[in-house]
């Protein structure tokens, strides 16, 4: 008998932990599964994707879009924030050396360099 690891259930890791929390925000009564699931078939049919998607990036961008419009319209994330958040991220690993932990300090300004 061979020891077969499982399939991961997510391609990447940011999908599991965009779903995750995406599951947390709605068992902690932030929206409702229905109003989400109506979102995220919008924003997916707002894309045009026309072919079978396999839970790749193209599935999980839309799905992370939809969270941040949702986080956004109930105020938990306005866009200028999660904008500078993501330049902040990603300035700190552009300049992590490969496999390094990235770090992002507290009150880290993305646009002071």
């Amino acid at each position: 008998m061979t020891d077969l690891a499982p399939d991961p259930v997510f391609s990447a890791p940011w999908h599991g932990q965009v779903f995750a929390l995406t599951v947390h925000l709605n068992e902690t009564g932030q929206f409702d599964w229905s109003e989400w699931t109506a979102r995220f078939s919008r924003t997916l049919a707002a894309h045009g994707l026309s072919r079978e998607l396999d839970g790749g990036d193209d599935y999980f961008t839309a799905w992370l879009e939809t969270l941040e419009a949702i986080l956004a319209e109930i105020g938990h994330a306005a866009p200028p924030e999660v904008e500078r958040l993501r330049a902040a991220w990603e300035a700190a690993y552009l300049s992590t050396p490969h496999g390094d932990p990235v770090h992002l300090h507290a009150g880290e300004d993305p646009d002071r360099s």
